[in-house]
């Protein structure tokens, strides 16, 4: 085998070519963000937004719109990191080189140095790709609970006023009614809050871990590359 013909086989197995530009996932979430925006403001021109909130003295509404729209700002800071991430995995893939700051530059090095525990590179890097997802997830289920939680603090103003009740004659009956469709309306607007928000946040961070797992994927096969290559260059000058 010549020299020109197992320089060429390194650099095959050793420097991939890139498949293409990373996905704009930050783009994806502002186009999102954008469609959100846009429904929000119908929805306040049709006095939707007040509705709701007068309907709900408990605040509970209040504070599951509050929590989606935090969590929906930090996701799209987090698409833009591993958006970030991605661009650098891809620029060292095009480039052959295995240096740099980014995240996949760190668990290259942590298999240069051949660990004693062999899944220990891999660990560190889901934690950078995926751990900060895991307390998202707890905040996307907390939005349901919240929603959960007014229907029982709704159907538990209607049974109170219910027991309240002497009588059911005439005179009662409008301020017996006013009651139970105040208690009704807390019950099913604050669940529907929270169900809406858990959708859309969710639909949120399920993109994020799909692109996550890419990360992770390529940063892997690209590292597999390498030390395929590594390996049968000292083979090559072992023989």
């Amino acid at each position: 085998m010549t020299a020109a013909t197992s320089g060429n086989k390194r650099r095959i197995g050793g420097a991939p070519r890139a498949s293409g530009l990373p996905e704009p996932i930050w783009l994806e979430w502002l186009a999102l963000i954008g469609l959100l925006g846009f429904g929000t403001w119908l929805l306040g021109v049709r006095g939707v937004w007040g509705l709701l909130l007068n309907s709900d003295p408990t605040g509970l509404t209040l504070v599951i719109i509050v929590i989606f729209v935090a969590a929906s700002f930090w996701a799209g800071q987090r698409a833009r990191e591993l958006q970030q991430q991605r661009a650098a995995l891809h620029h060292a893939i095009a480039s052959g080189r295995r240096d740099g700051d980014g995240w996949a530059a760190a668990y290259w090095a942590a298999l240069a140095q051949r660990p004693t525990d062999a899944d220990a590179p891999l660990d560190m890097l889901m934690e950078q790709t995926h751990g900060p997802h895991a307390t998202a997830w707890w905040v996307n289920g907390i939005q349901l609970k919240l929603g959960l939680l007014g229907k029982v603090i709704g159907f538990s103003i209607l049974a109170i006023q219910i027991g309240h009740t002497e009588s059911f004659d005439a005179t009662q009956s409008q301020a017996l009614l006013k009651s139970l469709t105040s208690g009704l309306g807390i019950a099913l607007l604050t669940t529907m809050v929270g169900l809406v928000g858990n959708i859309l946040l969710g639909l949120q961070l399920t993109r994020l871990d799909r692109y996550a797992d890419a990360l992770v994927a390529d940063t892997q096969r690209h590292g597999l590359a390498h030390g395929a290559g590594r390996d049968e260059a000292a083979a090559e000058k072992n023989a």
